[in-house]
C-alpha cells in the first residue's frame, strides 16, 4: 500500500528530533508535526515581559515557546516549538545515578545500564555537552555552601549544551565537521531559557532537526494532531491516517497524511492526552496504563532575591553547576538574564504548614513583621539580576496517574506520597544559601499558598512493561497492540532520575532508533509483535 510517508512523527523535542535523523538515515520518507512554531534567533524575545512571544497561550493569541500548565498536583513548565523543550531547558546534561536504572516499571526489562552505556556517550556528542567554562556569584555560592554542609567533593561543574566559541564571532559548525549550521559563541548572559538570540545554545534545531533535514525529513511547524486511524487492518499493520489542524489559525485549515508507521513524541503534555484520546476511540487497543506511572524529580524551585546592589546573579549559563547533596538529592543554582524579572509577579515569602490556613497564617506574619523588606524584595531593580533560583531534585518514586475528562485533563493520586512543595531539605539547604549571599527564599504563590509543587520534568504516563497489563510499550518503545508505532519521548521514561531527563530520553531514544532496521531490510513492524 502506498503511504504519503513512512513515518510521522508527532513533537519535534529529543524524541522527536533523534527519531527523525535515525529514521531519515536508515532511507525512510518522514514528516514531523509540532504543534508550535518555528523559530529563530532574533524571534525570541529580550526579556519574559515580551509574554506574547515568550508564552504558550492560544486563547490570548499568544504564540511563543513557554508553557505554564496548572493540575491539581503539580504545576509545569513546558517547551512547544520546532525544538521542543530544548528551546527552554537549562542545558544540563547529567547522566542519572545507578538507582535509575534498576527502578521503576521497566527494571525487569534489562540491564538498563548496560544496555545504554552505549547511547549515553552518542547523545552527549550529538548535542554538544562540554563542561561549564566559568562559576559565576551563584556556582560560587554553591560550592561555597557545599564547603559549610561538609561536601566540597560533592560540589562540580554542569556539562552543558552550549557551544563556548568566540561571542558575536561567526564561524562553521564546529560539531559535525561542517554538516552543520554556522555557530556563534555563548555570551554568558544567562538567557538560555528564555530563547537563545546569540546562537551559542546547542538547542535541536541545529544538531538532530538539521541533520535530519539535510537527510530529506520535512517539518511541518504549527499543525496539532487531533486523531490517528488505522487504515484496513485494526492493528495498524496497513499504516495509519493522521489528522492535524492548524494550531495558530482561527481558522483552523485541517488536513490528512497516511504513513505506514508513527512516533508519539509530544512530551507528557502532548502524547499522554492525545492517547487517552485515542484509546477511547480510534485506537481501543490501546494499554489501559496510559496515563499511568507520571512523575517527577520530586523538585522544589526556591528564588533567592538580595537587596545587595554588588550582587549580580544573571551572568552564565543557565545552570553553571551542581551540588550532590546525597546519594538521592541534588541541588543547583539557576539563572535568568538581567531584565527577564516575569516571575517576580508570582512569588511570595517562602513558608511551609500542613494546610493552607497555617500557610497563609504564615505568610501574612511574615509581611506584617517585615514590611520594608518584603516591599523592597517585590520592587528591587532588575528581579533577575537580584535573583538566584536554586532547582531541589530528588529521587522519590511517587506516582501520578492523568485522566481525562469532559473539564480536559486532570491529575489522581497513583502510588506513594504526593507531591510536595515544602521538602526540609531544601528549604533548609535554601536558607543556608539565602545567608551566604544576605538575600531571602520566596517561592511561587501557587506553592505558598496551595502547596501545588513546580516541575519542569514532568516523565511518564506511557511507560515500559513486560506485556500491555503493566505497560504502555515494551523495551523497545514500540506500543502493544498497534504495529508500527512508537513512544519516544519523556513519557516513555519509567523511573526517576532525579536529574534533569533531556540526555536520557535522547539516549533511549537513539537506542529505540537503534532497534529498526533500515528501508533496504524490513520495516519495524515485520519483527514479530502481535497486537494484545
Amino acid at each position: 500500500m502506498a503511504h504519503d510517508y513512512d513515518y510521522i512523527i508527532i513533537g519535534s523535542g529529543f524524541g522527536g528530533s533523534v527519531s527523525a535523523l535515525r529514521l531519515s538515515e536508515k532511507g525512510y520518507r518522514v514528516l514531523i508535526l509540532e504543534k508550535g512554531k518555528e523559530l529563530k534567533a532574533n524571534d525570541f524575545p529580550k526579556t519574559n515581559w515580551n509574554v506574547k512571544r515568550w508564552m504558550w497561550l492560544p486563547l490570548l493569541r499568544f504564540f511563543g515557546f513557554f508553557k505554564l500548565t496548572f493540575f491539581r498536583h503539580i504545576t509545569i513548565l513546558s517547551g512547544v516549538g520546532v525544538g521542543g523543550g530544548s528551546l527552554v531547558y537549562a542545558n544540563t546534561l547529567p547522566v542519572p545515578k545507578d538507582d535509575f536504572f534498576t527502578s521503576g516499571s521497566w527494571a525487569h526489562l534489562s540491564d538498563w545500564k548496560t544496555e545504554l552505556e552505549p547511547f549515553y556517550p552518542l547523545a552527549k556528542k550529538m548535542l554538544g555537552a562540554v563542561r561549564n567554562p566559568r562559576k559565576e556569584t551563584g556556582d560560587l555560592a554553591l560550592e561555597t555552601l557545599a564547603k559549610e554542609i561538609g561536601k566540597p567533593d560533592e560540589f562540580e561543574l554542569a556539562d552543558v549544551a552550549v557551544f563556548f566559541g568566540e561571542p558575536n564571532t561567526t564561524i562553521p559548525d564546529p560539531f559535525f565537521d561542517g554538516k552543520g549550521p554556522d555557530r556563534s559563541g555563548c555570551t554568558f548572559c544567562g538567557g538560555c531559557m528564555t530563547g537563545c538570540r546569540f546562537d551559542g545554545k546547542n538547542t535541536l534545531d541545529k544538531n538532530y532537526l538539521y541533520l535530519a533535514q539535510k537527510e530529506g525529513a520535512q517539518i511541518q511547524a504549527e499543525s496539532e494532531v487531533y486523531d490517528v486511524r488505522p487504515i484496513g487492518a485494526k492493528d495498524g499493520s496497513d499504516g495509519y491516517e493522521v489528522y492535524w489542524r492548524r494550531s495558530t489559525s482561527l481558522f483552523k485549515k485541517r488536513g490528512r497524511i497516511s504513513t505506514k508507521g508513527i512516533v508519539f513524541s509530544g512530551g507528557v503534555l502532548g502524547t499522554v492526552p492525545l492517547l487517552l484520546k485515542l484509546k477511547k476511540g480510534s485506537l481501543p487497543n490501546l494499554s489501559d496504563k496510559v496515563g499511568g506511572g507520571v512523575r517527577t524529580n520530586s523538585e522544589s524551585l526556591i528564588g533567592i532575591t538580595t537587596l545587595d546592589k554588588n550582587i549580580t546573579f544573571s551572568d552564565g549559563v543557565a545552570i553553571g553547576s551542581i551540588l550532590h547533596t546525597d546519594v538521592h538529592s541534588h541541588l543547583e543554582p539557576v539563572r535568568y538574564a538581567s531584565g527577564s524579572g516575569f516571575w517576580r509577579l508570582m512569588l511570595a515569602p517562602m513558608v511551609s504548614g500542613r494546610n493552607i490556613v497555617v500557610r497563609f497564617g504564615k505568610l501574612l506574619g511574615d509581611l506584617l513583621r517585615h514590611p520594608l523588606q518584603n516591599m523592597r524584595l517585590a520592587f528591587v531593580w532588575d528581579f533577575a539580576r537580584r535573583t538566584q533560583i536554586l532547582l531541589f531534585m530528588q529521587t522519590i518514586n511517587s506516582t501520578l496517574r492523568f485522566k481525562r475528562s469532559w473539564f480536559g485533563m486532570h491529575s489522581t493520586m497513583e502510588a506513594g506520597p504526593a507531591p510536595t512543595a515544602f521538602i526540609p531539605e531544601a528549604q533548609t539547604l535554601a536558607k543556608k544559601y539565602a545567608d551566604l549571599v544576605k538575600a531571602k527564599p520566596v517561592t511561587l504563590i501557587t506553592e505558598t499558598i496551595a502547596g501545588i509543587p513546580t516541575t519542569a520534568h514532568i516523565l511518564g504516563g506511557c511507560v515500559m512493561g513486560e506485556h500491555a497489563q503493566d505497560g504502555v510499550i515494551d523495551q523497545n518503545n514500540r506500543v502493544y497492540g498497534y504495529q508500527n508505532m512508537l513512544v519516544c519521548d519523556g513519557s516513555a521514561i519509567s523511573a526517576n532520575p532525579g536529574v534533569n531527563p533531556s540526555l536520557t530520553i535522547t539516549a533511549l531514544t537513539e537506542h529505540a532508533m537503534a532497534q529498526i532496521q533500515s528501508k533496504r531490510g524490513k520495516y519495524m513492524g515485520d519483527i514479530h509483535h502481535e497486537p494484545n
